[in-house]
């Protein structure tokens, strides 16, 4: 199966920690969160790796080839990265997937092996990983269904409703796979560049049954804001991550 990595971004609410270098070379714990990532990925036997870069590429670029060099890595550069968001990004990657069955993840997720591994073992052909709690504005909010299916994803989602808040770890059958490209086209073509991949899942949620895998006992966190990063740090600690 293919992964898909999105690290094209600026992260400028990380700022000044960002000024010269993007968000996946952050080291937390001792490592880089993309090399957690890849170290994920590969102890998992999933080789063939795109990775979407922009901001400083040329960095995360000599480091990938430095330090994995068993990897099979694809990097697709997205050279509109400071105007562009995530569903942009994914656009790019159209050709490489090819409308095969594959791993999305963003590049600023901090994980434990297991919720790659959930979400790959799942029953479900297309599955996102969800933590159950109460969200806030910038969390990715999910509701739910009947059976773990998932109706309405995004960050403008009323908190009261929400199941939770997906991580930006999925995974996409073949058949959603070719699905969810066209309706990135539809997004982009509609002026949605700067827009999350997640605004793509919404519409083909009606046609498409796309569930959940709790992961809500695990200690994940997206880092967008130092105080993310204040908190990754101390759930790294965690035996989940020896």
């Amino acid at each position: 199966m293919k992964s898909v990595i999105l690290a094209a971004g600026v992260s400028r609410r990380l700022y000044p920690l960002t000024y010269e270098m993007p968000k996946c070379l952050i080291k937390v714990g001792g490592k880089t969160i993309l090399d957690r990532q890849l170290n994920t990925l590969e102890s998992l036997n999933i080789s063939e790796v795109i990775i979407v870069v922009g901001y400083y590429r040329e960095l995360i670029i000599d480091h990938v080839k430095s330090n994995f060099p068993n990897l099979n890595v694809k990097f697709v550069i997205n050279h509109h990265y400071f105007e562009t968001n995530t569903a942009y990004s994914l656009r790019l990657c159209n050709d490489s997937i090819n409308n095969e069955p594959f791993i999305l993840m963003n590049g600023d997720v901090l994980y434990p092996k297991e919720v790659l591994t959930r979400v790959i073992n799942s029953n479900y052909d297309t599955v996102l990983a969800v933590d159950i709690k109460p969200c806030g504005l910038e969390e990715v909010k999910v509701i739910a269904g009947d059976g773990n299916r998932i109706v309405a994803i995004g960050k403008e989602l009323i908190e009261d409703n929400s199941l939770g808040e997906f991580i930006g770890v999925a995974k996409f059958s073949k058949k959603i796979s070719s699905e969810f490209m066209n309706s990135l086209d539809r997004l982009i073509s509609s002026g949605g560049n700067s827009d999350y991949f997640e605004a793509a899942i919404h519409p083909i949620m009606s046609e498409h049954n796309i569930y959940y895998e709790d992961i809500s006992d695990l200690p994940c966190i997206e880092i967008d804001f130092i105080e993310d990063l204040e908190k990754a740090h101390e759930l790294v600690k965690s035996d989940w991550f020896k």
